[in-house]
Formats: structure tokens, C-alpha cells, sequence
């Protein structure tokens, strides 16, 4: 959808823009931080209206209502499927939904994260998530959307990328200490 609304911008104005738009960046990531260690040492729970399960390939699909929670992490979607190491653990999980949705705690401070997309792919190895279709991520009052975001739970990136028409959206909260200063 295109906005009529759109200002035109001069070269020395964008010019200024995409030199504070790195300080923004890293102003954002300390945001995303690593998640609770304890998760990964928590039981896995699911639920689902219908489940199958392949001894053969480790894969275990899910479809209804799916609910998938370990610690302080929760999946919810239409259907996931689950791909399971030799030792039973999760390796990989793919959400599709309308929307699917995740949410962890990332450390006390920080408080929970909370994404949503069409599609959620989970890496429990490298700890990548990857939102596609609509995605959109929230944590301590900042908030990426795009149709891509890739968010690393053990580093604590965020990459958001456009598709088609969108574009990345980053909304960052104000800094509410006294010692406030404009970017210039």
C-alpha cells in the first residue's frame, strides 16, 4: 500500500539520517539481551488437538491450537512441526499461524519479548528465531516489524528486513533518565 503521506527528503537531510541511524541501531540492541539460561534445563510441554510422531525421522507434528512451552519460552500456532534430536530434545520448530506467536523472558530487567508472524522458524542450536510474513517483535517498550526478522536469543541481534512493499519499522521508546539528550 503506498502512502501519500510521505515527505520529500532532501539528499543533505538523509544524508544526516543515515549517519544517526547506526547510533539508533546500537542504542536498540542492548534491548535484546540473552535469554534465561535456565530455559534450555526446563521440561518441554505440548499441546495440540492432534499430534503424529515419526521414531524413524525425529519429526513430530502438531495441528490445532498448538502450544509448545519450555521455561519461560512459549510457542503458540495453528500447526507446528518439530524436529527432535537422539537425546529427545528440540533441535528445530516451525510455527505457521494466523498469526504465530512467541514470547520468552529475556532476563529480569529486560522482561519478556514477544513476536509474531505468519511463520516462525525456532533453531534451539544456534538459538535463532526467524519471524516471516507480517513479523513483528516487542521488548521492554521497542518494537521491530517487517515481513523478516531473524532475533538471536543467545546474542541478542535483531535483523528486520522489507519485503514487497513494506518497509522496516523500528519504534524506540524515550529515554526516560534525567540526563536526556537530543540526537543531532
Amino acid at each position: 500500500m503506498k502512502s501519500n503521506f510521505l515527505p520529500v527528503v532532501s539528499q543533505n537531510y538523509m544524508s544526516q539520517i543515515l549517519r544517526v541511524l547506526p547510533t539508533a541501531m546500537l542504542i536498540a540492541l542492548p534491548l535484546y539481551s540473552h535469554a534465561l539460561p535456565s530455559d534450555a534445563n526446563q521440561p518441554i510441554k505440548l499441546l495440540a488437538d492432534k499430534a503424529t510422531y515419526s521414531e524413524r525421522t525425529g519429526v513430530t507434528s502438531y495441528s490445532g491450537n498448538v502450544i509448545i512451552t519450555q521455561g519461560t519460552l512459549k510457542l503458540t500456532a495453528d500447526d507446528i512441526t518439530v524436529n527432535l534430536s537422539q537425546q529427545r530434545s528440540i533441535n528445530s520448530a516451525v510455527a505457521t499461524g494466523r498469526p504465530a506467536t512467541m514470547q520468552q523472558v529475556i532476563t529480569q530487567e529486560k522482561g519478556l519479548a514477544k513476536g509474531q508472524a505468519n511463520k516462525i522458524d525456532y533453531n534451539a542450536v544456534s538459538g535463532i528465531i526467524t519471524l516471516t510474513g507480517n513479523a513483528k517483535l516487542v521488548q521492554n517498550g521497542a518494537s521491530f516489524a517487517g515481513n523478516v526478522i531473524r532475533y538471536s536469543l543467545k546474542a541478542g541481534d535483531v535483523e528486520a528486513t522489507a519485503g514487497g512493499n513494506q518497509r522496516v519499522e523500528l519504534v524506540l521508546p524515550p529515554n526516560n533518565s534525567t540526563n536526556q539528550s537530543s540526537i543531532r
